[in-house]
C-alpha cells in the first residue's frame, strides 16, 4: 500500500506528462520485480489508474453522519466543511481524527488486501455492518492512505491520467510496445495476478475474442477555436488553417458526424459492439448487430452509430437529438426502432480476415472496407463515403454545408497514415463548424470540486421570456483562472438567496455561451436544453436587458429541426 500511496502523491503533484509516465513506470517496475509484492497489487493499480472504478459503495448520508460523529462536530459544521472542500472523501480524511499510530496497518497490508477485504465487501453489507468496517478503516489509516480508500469507497478516485498515459508507463516498465499494453487494458477483465501475467506476457500474439482496439483520435485544425459565425469565414482565411498540411490530395475528406463512436467486432461467429468509452453495448443497437452477422469472422470496423434512414436512394442522417432517444436504453421497443432507426457508418477497417491491419496505410484499409461492404452487403452498415474535393477551398465550401447534413464539420485523414493509438498529431484532423452562440444572464452559481472547491465555478444561465428570466443551460468551462476569480467575487458580493450549496445572484452579469445544438427538454423551465454548453467570454459591453430571448432559441431550434 505504501508504494501505491507514493504513486498517488507523485501523480497528484505534477502536471508534466513525462514525470507521470516515469512515476507509473517506477511503480510497476518495482511491484512486478519484487518477490515480496503481490502481482494482484499491479492489477488493482492498473484497474483504477485506467479509469475503472466501483460505484459508490456506502450511502453519502451514512458517510457524512459517521464522519461528523467521529469528528465530534454537528452535522451543519460537517456540511459547511464539505461545501468548502468540495470533495466528500477529502472532507472525511481531513475531519476524522488521526488514528492511533499503534493501530495503523496501512503500510503492512497490501493494496489488494485493502481493496478485497475492506473496500469491496462494503457493497454487500447492511448499514450497521458498513459502519463497523468504515470505523475500522479510519482507526487503521491516516493521511493519503485514508484519502485513497475513501475515494475508492465514494467512487471518486481520479488521478488525471489517460489510459494511453498509463499504457506508456507500464510499457516503459515492461519493455513491451505501448499499443500492445493499451490493447490488453481494453475490454472487460478482472483485476488478478493472472491478468497481470497476461498483461506483461512478451508473446504479443494474444487477440482476445471480444477485445476492441484502442481508438485513433483526431486533432482540431489550427484556427478551429469554436468562435465566430461561419458566414464570416472567407477563403483568404484558409492559409493559417491548413498551413503545414500539404496537398489536399494527400487526404480523404469525410463528414464529422455527431453520433456514438464505436467498433463492430465479428469473431468466431459472435458480434461485439464497443463504444469509445470501452463500454460493451450488447443489445442496444440490434440493427448494427444484425448487420454484423453478414460480416466474415476476423473483422473489426471503426465507425459511427447514427440515427439514419433511407430517403429514396440517399441515406439521411437524423439530428443527434433523435439518437439520444435511444442512448441509455438496454432494450428498444418496436415503436422506437421504427421511429429512430440507426446505422453503423463505417470509416475504417482495423482487422481483416483475422489479421490486424492497423499498420497498413488508410488507403489500403479503405480498400478492405469497400470490399467487405460490396461483397457482403450488410443491411444497417453503411460505408462512410469520401467527400470529393480538389482543393482546400472545396473543403471549406463543403464544411460550410455541414449542418445541412446534420454533421459537425469535416474530417481530414492522411491516406498514407497508419491507424494510431490515441491522439497522434498529423494523422487525423477535425475541422468543425463554429458552434451556436447566445448571450445569457448568470442567475445561479455553485462551488466547484477538487481544486476549485473554494470558488464558484458552476453556473446556471437564463434568457428572457417576456419580462422573466428562465434558466436553460449550465456551464462550468471556458473561463480563465483570472476570470473565474472575477466571477467568484461577483457571486459573493451579489448573492440574493442561498439554497444549500447553490447561490442565487442578482441578474447583472452577461456571458456569451457556445453550444453544439438545441433540443426540447422538460428539465428546464425554458423547455429547451443545450448540447455541450461552454462559456466563450464575459460580455462586459452588455447589460442584462441586451441578453437573448427564449424566442431566439426557439427559432434556432426550429431552423435545425428535420
Amino acid at each position: 500500500m505504501k508504494r501505491f500511496v507514493q504513486l498517488f502523491e507523485s501523480l497528484d503533484q505534477t502536471t508534466k506528462t513525462n514525470e507521470k509516465i516515469a512515476a507509473i513506470a517506477g511503480y510497476f517496475s518495482t511491484v512486478l520485480n519484487d518477490a515480496q509484492s503481490s502481482r494482484a497489487d499491479a492489477a488493482w493499480a492498473a484497474h483504477y489508474l485506467s479509469g475503472r472504478r466501483a460505484k459508490r459503495l456506502v450511502r453519502t448520508g451514512t458517510l457524512r453522519r459517521l464522519a461528523a460523529e467521529a469528528a465530534d462536530i454537528p452535522d451543519w459544521l460537517f456540511d459547511e466543511s464539505y461545501d468548502a472542500v468540495g470533495d466528500l472523501a477529502e472532507t472525511i480524511s481531513l475531519l476524522v481524527p488521526p488514528s492511533d499510530i499503534e493501530q495503523r496497518e496501512t503500510g503492512e497490508r497490501s493494496l489488494t488486501t485493502w481493496i478485497e477485504n475492506f473496500v469491496l465487501p462494503l457493497a454487500k453489507m447492511e448499514e450497521t455492518e458498513q459502519q463497523l468496517l468504515v470505523g475500522e478503516i479510519w482507526q487503521q489509516t491516516d493521511g493519503t492512505s485514508r484519502l485513497i480508500l475513501m475515494k475508492l469507497i465514494t467512487g471518486s478516485f481520479r488521478l488525471g491520467v489517460s489510459a494511453r498515459l498509463v499504457a506508456r508507463g507500464i510499457a516503459q516498465a515492461t519493455g513491451l510496445p505501448p499499443d500492445v499494453i493499451a490493447h490488453r487494458l481494453m475490454g472487460h477483465w478482472k483485476a488478478s495476478a493472472d491478468f497481470v501475467d497476461r498483461l506483461v506476457d512478451p508473446d504479443t500474439d494474444d487477440a482476445v475474442l471480444s477485445r476492441p482496439y484502442p481508438f485513433c483520435l483526431a486533432h482540431a485544425l489550427q484556427g478551429d477555436n469554436g468562435e465566430g459565425e461561419e458566414s464570416e469565414f472567407k477563403h483568404e482565411m484558409l492559409a493559417p488553417v491548413v498551413s503545414g498540411l500539404g496537398g489536399v490530395s494527400d487526404y480523404i475528406a469525410e463528414w464529422k458526424w455527431d453520433g456514438i463512436r464505436g467498433q463492430v467486432i465479428r469473431r468466431s461467429g459472435q458480434t461485439f459492439v464497443w463504444s469509445r468509452g470501452e463500454e460493451l453495448m450488447q443489445g442496444r443497437w440490434p440493427e448494427v448487430e444484425r448487420a454484423a452477422e453478414f460480416l466474415p469472422d476476423g473483422t473489426v470496423l471503426d465507425g459511427e452509430i447514427l440515427a439514419s434512414r433511407f430517403d429514396g436512394d440517399r441515406i439521411e442522417v437524423l439530428p443527434f437529438a433523435e439518437l439520444q432517444r435511444r442512448i441509455g436504453r438496454k432494450t428498444v421497443g418496436k415503436k422506437l426502432l421504427a421511429e429512430v432507426p440507426v446505422m453503423f457508418h463505417a470509416f475504417d477497417c482495423l482487422e481483416y480476415d483475422g489479421v490486424d491491419v492497423r499498420e497498413q496505410p488508410l488507403s489500403k484499409r479503405r480498400d478492405y472496407l469497400l470490399a467487405l461492404v460490396e461483397q457482403h452487403q450488410p443491411p444497417g452498415l453503411h460505408l462512410n463515403p469520401a467527400i470529393p474535393v480538389r482543393s482546400w477551398s472545396d473543403v471549406a465550401d463543403v464544411r460550410s454545408t455541414s449542418r445541412d447534413q446534420n454533421a459537425e464539420g469535416v474530417m481530414l485523414k492522411r491516406l498514407d497514415a497508419t491507424y494510431s493509438v490515441g491522439r497522434v498529431r498529423g494523422v487525423w484532423w477535425k475541422w468543425k463548424l463554429a458552434p451556436y452562440t447566445v448571450d445569457a444572464v448568470l442567475i445561479y452559481a455553485q462551488r466547484g470540486h477538487g481544486k476549485r472547491a473554494s470558488l464558484y465555478t458552476d453556473y446556471t444561465f437564463a434568457v428572457w421570456n417576456g419580462g422573466e428570466l428562465v434558466p436553460f443551460a449550465k456551464a462550468y468551462s471556458g473561463l480563465t483562472d483570472a476570470e473565474i476569480r472575477i466571477v467568484d467575487r461577483f457571486v459573493r458580493e451579489n448573492t440574493s438567496q442561498r439554497f444549500g450549496p447553490v447561490r442565487s445572484v442578482k441578474p447583472e452579469l452577461v456571458m456569451e455561451l457556445a453550444f453544439e445544438g438545441l433540443q426540447r427538454s422538460t428539465r428546464h423551465k425554458s423547455g429547451i436544453a443545450t448540447r455541450f454548453p461552454r462559456i466563450v467570454r464575459i460580455r462586459k459591453d452588455k447589460t442584462p436587458a441586451d441578453a437573448d430571448k427564449l424566442e431566439d432559441l426557439v427559432a434556432m431550434l426550429e431552423s435545425t429541426a428535420p
